[in-house]
């Protein structure tokens, strides 16, 4: 499959505060920089819809300002729940930041589902 690459954001917009909230034809996503890299999930917590840019960033982790689930930042799983958080992915070329607005299949749920 084919990415669709869309044009979301600057590296520099991005960087001022390491998470940054953007809308793609109604689909809100979450834009967050840790390690030198970006990472995006959707924006609503599959818990409790919570906004996940609201949470914190912490050791590979972003933390729900809900019930802080702790979503890994590279697969979007938590363990603790054993859900996963839709996650998309991303590439960034000079300063702009690029979402592939497809949600990926985390490996853990691929494995779940090939399992069912």
């Amino acid at each position: 499959m084919t990415a669709n690459w869309v044009a979301v954001a600057s590296r520099k917009e991005l960087a001022r505060r390491r998470k940054l909230r953007v809308e793609l034809d109604g689909l809100a996503i979450a834009l967050f920089e840790a390690a030198g890299r970006v990472y995006a999930f959707a924006d609503a917590c599959v818990h409790q819809d919570r906004s996940l840019v609201k949470g914190t960033l912490l050791h590979g982790k972003v933390i729900c300002p809900g019930h802080q689930w702790q979503f890994d930042l590279e697969t979007g799983y938590e363990e603790s729940q054993g859900r996963c958080q839709p996650t998309y992915a991303v590439r960034v070329d000079d300063d702009t930041v690029y979402v592939d607005p497809t949600a990926r299949m985390s490996p853990v749920t691929a494995g779940e589902e090939a399992n069912a």
